[in-house]
């Protein structure tokens, strides 16, 4: 069996009155983040992880921030179709490990729902999706709250 393994990682600033989206999920929070899309920044790395397992660029090669096409685009959306790319390659997902950097709000109390949504668009159990979230202890951009880190890691299997 061949498996592959991918990394990814995504920053976005965050501003006030925007929405907060991170692992599908809409978060309250004062602040949420920038980007051309909903600047999922969790599932975009999680993408880029994937598309990284199989040298098939990166999330801007695909989806680039320069195609009206995808303004304002729900990243589950972006998560999809990576993953329709992924298994027409031949590949099916193992594991997910990821983690959100942040030094607010707190993420513990939406970890299962990030994970149910993204194991509904991957044909993935619950069990198999892990998300972590850290501070930093109030340290650079993360911890003056001026921008939201997700890195992602992901094994593919050949099927």
């Amino acid at each position: 069996m061949s498996y592959r393994i991918g990394q990814g990682i995504d920053f976005h600033q965050l501003a006030e009155g925007r929405e907060l989206w991170l692992g599908g999920v809409l978060i309250p929070h004062s602040k949420g983040a920038v980007g051309h899309s909903d600047a999922d920044v969790l599932l975009h790395a999680i993408c880029d992880a994937m598309l990284g397992a199989l040298c098939l660029g990166d999330i801007g090669l695909h989806f680039p921030d320069t195609d009206m096409a995808y303004k304002g685009i729900d990243s589950k959306i972006l998560l999809q179709r990576t993953y329709e790319l992924v298994r027409s390659k031949g590949y099916g997902l193992v594991n997910i490990d990821s983690t959100l950097l942040l030094q607010a709000p707190k993420i513990k109390p939406y970890i299962t729902q990030m994970q149910v949504a993204m194991a509904q668009i991957l044909d993935m159990s619950v069990d198999d999706i892990s998300i972590k979230a850290t501070t930093t202890e109030h340290l650079s951009f993360i911890g003056r709250e001026e921008g939201v880190v997700a890195t992602a890691n992901v094994l593919l299997q050949k099927q």
